[in-house]
Formats: C-alpha cells, structure tokens, sequence
C-alpha cells in the first residue's frame, strides 16, 4: 500500500497499473493480487489506511465533549492534522484522485471518513461559543479554516520566507496553535497552550 499510495498520489488512479506498483514494492503480481481482489480495492484500502491517521483518540473525543478549554484541545486537533500530512504526504494527492477520477463513490468515501472528525470539531467550537471560552464566530467556517490551514500550514510556511531558518516541527505547531487561540480568544489577553498532561502551562 505505501507503494500504490506514492504511484496513486503521483499519476492519478488510471496513469497507475499493477505492473508498476508490484515493481516498486519488489513483489510480482501475483503476490499483489493475493493480498487485493483487483487495483481498485488497493486504491480504497490504501486511501483508508491514510485517512486511519486522522482519525480521533477516544481521550480528545472525551474532551471535546466535556468542552475542555480551547488551549488543550486546539493544539491537539492541529498537531494530529499537521501530521498525518507530514508523516502521510500522499494523504491529500489521494484525496484528489478521490474526488476526481472516482467520482461520484470518492467523494461519498471522503465524505464518510471525514464528516465525523469536522462535525466534532464545530460542536466543540458551538458548545465554546455557548461557555464564552472564545469569540462568537459561524463554527463551520471555523473548522474549516481550522482543517485547511493545518493541513497546508507547513507547506505555506516554506513558500512565504525561504531565508528564515526552519524550526522544529513541535515549535511550529505550538506557534501555529498560539495563533489560533490568539484569534479566537473573546478578550484581548489570550490563553497559553496548556500541558494537557501536567495540567501547567507552557510559555512560549
């Protein structure tokens, strides 16, 4: 699978044969296909396997839930979307073979996997709202400018000012995650990411 992911995201579903994922596996055809019934059963496991990464912990889920405040749960929405990207960089090429080559079935299986991770993360920003722990603002739009910018955000970082020396992927989550809380802190002064595990906080 980590080998049709990076020929799928690559050259799309059609422009990838068995011949070629087979080759850069260094398996032969035959074993491929004892494990998958045909190419487009690997293309749905191999997507589903990346979408995996995203999916949510049952303790983020709890918190969520129980509307923890937004410096404990913000981070760790942005830091598990900002990886699955780094750790998974095909995730978003195979998305957009989904939607474009295997229309309409793509979009309704992106749909599926995602809808309930955003669905979460705008009752989480309402149920915010409503306690007054940040700015009143439409929670979908929230969410997806949530959900876009930590998908892409490292990407953009890199294009905007390629002089500035990169720093450490913890570091820049956390300032990607004070920037949020920053915007959408109701007063002035914002929060300080808080140690989910400690229960101190962090300064930056």
């Amino acid at each position: 699978m980590l080998a049709a992911a990076k020929l799928f995201a690559n050259q799309g579903y059609h422009g990838t044969s068995t011949r070629q994922i087979a080759r850069l596996a260094e398996v032969s055809e035959l074993t491929l296909f004892r494990h998958f019934s045909d190419k487009e059963s690997l293309f749905w496991s191999t997507l589903s396997q990346h979408f995996a990464a995203m999916d949510f912990h049952e303790d983020l889920l709890e918190k969520m839930e129980h509307c923890a405040p937004p410096e404990v749960v913000l981070p760790r929405i942005l830091e598990l979307f900002a990886d699955t990207v780094n750790y998974r960089p095909e995730l978003i090429g195979l998305a957009a073979v989904a939607f474009l080559e295997m229309h309409p079935k793509g979009e309704a299986f992106i749909e599926e996997r995602l809808s309930p991770a955003l669905t979460a993360i705008s009752q989480y920003l309402e149920r915010c709202i409503k306690e007054g722990k940040i700015r009143t603002l439409d929670p979908a739009t929230m969410t997806a400018a949530l959900t876009m910018t930590a998908l892409t955000y490292e990407g953009i970082s890199r294009l905007i000012d390629k002089q500035k020396p990169l720093i450490n992927r913890m570091v820049r989550n956390r300032v990607h995650a004070q920037f949020w809380l920053d915007m959408l802190a109701p007063e002035r002064v914002s929060p300080q990411i808080s140690d989910a595990s400690t229960g101190k906080q962090n300064l930056n």
